[in-house]
């Protein structure tokens, strides 16, 4: 509501009628502010944490601008994240994460109010919250103040100027305030958290302060005024800035183009023109994660707004950056560190190295997606998606343009065993609404699930990726990797008018089908091979579509993936099978777990006679 009121109060399109209609249906003030649905509003927030992680990604955001436009005379990007944080997002993991993160990269331009008003949701802070806030910021890195009132608004002010002063380090300030303010009965209690004081308690708490008991929603016309001179100081901040920009643009051109493009989201001509293209290699193969890594190769350099890292698991992802420099405050530029990328050490990098914080780096991308200018990615292990997955879920509800890249993506793992090994998680992050999941069955699909990704501006897509080696389909004899746009598409088929059986499999599962079709085909079995490296694209497509790679009158199908069966039934319907693995993993060497549950080309054809003949006779 403090947000809501402030955007009305100072000129911005949300009228007082949509502030009465707060929590309520089809208002523009929803219970938790929803990036996109009102403006000024930055970023939806709401789980605890989130925000104090996006704030960070969004001061990493301008940091990085700054470094790569600014020029002497032209600060172009120039402005300061400020945040309201709760005991809430302090307490969360998330919070903690984040914050150690921001004070690691000296942020200086990140300033947080912490709202220390002794109260959660449901107590005191005394029965859970007792650490020292101040101290442990210090050891964060941060910059910390400590005020004793949160009336004192001179005392506050004087705080932020102290705060801007503080170049190389990002600010908490500390305010004592109190929930509830004013209330006679209900102020510092829980119960003024989350729900309404109540007409008789309102009523008391305006005779309290001072203010008419029986008016409601009261503007003093002497206050409005005072808010809306913002309007008339954005109006000159805007001109003057505009003016900077066209000299700008006439003394660096290709600068302010490059600019220009970032902040509209537009892609450089010819950006993809150098991806490779895999040829055909039935026997030695790549893995999905090292085609990936040439992909990224061919084209990071074009991008320049492409920046990111991995939760300390650069070389297993194979997400670097080649000599696109490291993040990292300048004066510390320490050169050659084990692990660290070619291309410098400052601001300008595009390396973010976020350690062993999968969830902070969740909200961190967030936060630089939200920004504007750049296309982030985090990259993990597909089991780790696990701990980003409210980052995730937000990014899905507010359609950023975010990639993920989870490699080592079922059991074929290995040896790392079943805390390593995920088995649930495709289901679960297909279930999410938003989010565009693609598991490519080789090199070529993985090209192709990477222009997706690129090119996908108001979705995240996450990029489900091998450890292990898998064959490159020779596409002179299979369909043509585009399909992977289509979300499922025939990669081979049967000379009848309906195969008498439908193998379908997604991600290294597809080279097994493919295999057990050549014994099919011996004995005069029709197959019709799909590779389905994404649901949701499928799901995109229009009826017509969808029954001409599943014809409804084929009932013999099986999917082949080595992940949870759930969701595989409506696919496979009541007369299909489903090769899968709905228990834990073990460790063992990949190949010999992939065998013991099942992923063979001969069980697969074993599955397949016994469900043709299941069905002749049925």
């Amino acid at each position: 509501m403090l947000l809501y009121s402030l955007l009305y109060l100072t000129g911005y399109d949300l009228p007082l009628e949509q502030i009465k209609q707060f929590r309520q249906w089809g208002s523009l003030t929803p219970g938790h502010p929803e990036r996109g649905l009102a403006p000024g509003i930055e970023i939806t927030t709401g789980p605890l944490g989130q925000g104090l992680g996006n704030g960070v990604g969004m001061a990493i955001a301008e940091a990085f601008l700054s470094a790569r436009f600014n020029k002497p005379g032209y600060r172009l990007i120039d402005h300061y994240t400020y945040g309201i944080v709760s005991d809430g997002d302090l307490m969360e993991g998330v919070g903690s994460e984040s914050a150690s993160l921001a004070g690691h990269l000296k942020l200086g331009k990140l300033i947080y109010l912490y709202d220390n008003n002794h109260i959660t949701l449901s107590a005191s802070t005394q029965l859970t919250f007792t650490e020292d806030c101040e101290k442990r910021f210090e050891a964060y890195g941060w910059h910390t103040q400590t005020l004793d009132d949160g009336n004192d608004l001179d005392a506050i002010d004087q705080a932020i100027q102290n705060a801007h002063r503080e170049t190389n380090r990002p600010s908490l300030i500390i305010i004592r305030t109190h929930l509830g303010y004013g209330s006679p009965n209900k102020q510092d209690t829980y119960e003024a958290h989350g729900s309404p004081l109540g007409e008789e308690e309102v009523k008391l708490t305006k005779e309290n302060l001072g203010w008419p008991p029986d008016q409601s929603f009261r503007v003093p016309e002497e206050a409005l005024a005072h808010f809306r001179k913002a309007l008339d100081f954005g109006e000159f901040a805007e001109e003057e800035w505009n003016n900077l920009y066209q000299d700008y643009k006439k003394e660096y051109p290709h600068l302010s183009a490059e600019l220009d493009r970032l902040i509209n989201d537009e892609l450089p001509d010819n950006w993809d023109s150098d991806f490779p293209h895999f040829p055909a290699d039935h026997k030695g193969g790549i893995a999905t994660r090292k085609a990936s890594e040439k992909i990224l190769d061919s084209f990071q350099q074009k991008l320049t707004g492409l920046i990111g890292g991995s939760a300390d698991l650069n070389p297993s992802t194979l997400t670097e950056l080649k000599d696109g420099g490291n993040f990292c405050y300048s004066p510390e530029a320490i050169g050659d560190l084990q692990g660290s990328a070619d291309g410098g050490w400052n601001y300008a990098g595009r390396n973010i190295f976020f350690g062993v914080r999968e969830h902070a780096m969740g909200a961190i991308i967030n936060g630089l997606a939200a920004h504007k200018g750049l296309i982030p990615f985090g990259a993990t292990f597909l089991t780790f998606s696990d701990y980003m997955r409210p980052s995730i879920r937000l990014a899905a509800l507010m359609g950023l343009h975010v990639i993920y890249v989870f490699t080592h993506d079922s059991i074929g793992i290995g040896e790392d065993g079943p805390t390593h090994q995920p088995i649930e998680h495709l289901a679960s992050l297909r279930a999410m609404p938003g989010l565009v999941v693609i598991r490519p069955a080789d090199a070529n699909e993985t090209v192709e699930a990477w222009r997706y990704a690129i090119k996908s501006k108001d979705k995240p897509v996450a990029l489900i990726l091998t450890r292990q080696n898998v064959p490159i389909f020779d596409r002179d004899e299979l369909a043509s990797e585009t399909g992977l746009y289509k979300g499922a598409y025939v990669l081979a088929d049967s000379s009848e008018e309906y195969p008498q059986l439908i193998l379908m499999a997604t991600g290294s599962e597809v080279a097994l089908i493919v295999e057990a079709r050549k014994t099919l085909l011996k004995q005069n079995i029709g197959v019709r091979l799909v590779s389905m490296p994404s649901w949701e694209l499928f799901e995109e497509q229009p009826p017509e579509y969808k029954d001409s790679v599943f014809p409804p009158a084929v009932v013999a199908r099986i999917s082949v993936e080595a992940g949870a069966s759930l969701g595989w039934h409506k696919y496979t319907g009541s007369g299909g099978e489903n090769i899968s693995i709905d228990h834990y993993g073990a460790s063992a060497p990949g190949s010999v777990l992939l065998t013991e549950f099942g992923f063979t080309v001969d069980h697969i054809i074993q599955k397949a006679l016994k469900l043709l003949e299941r069905n002749k006779n049925g």
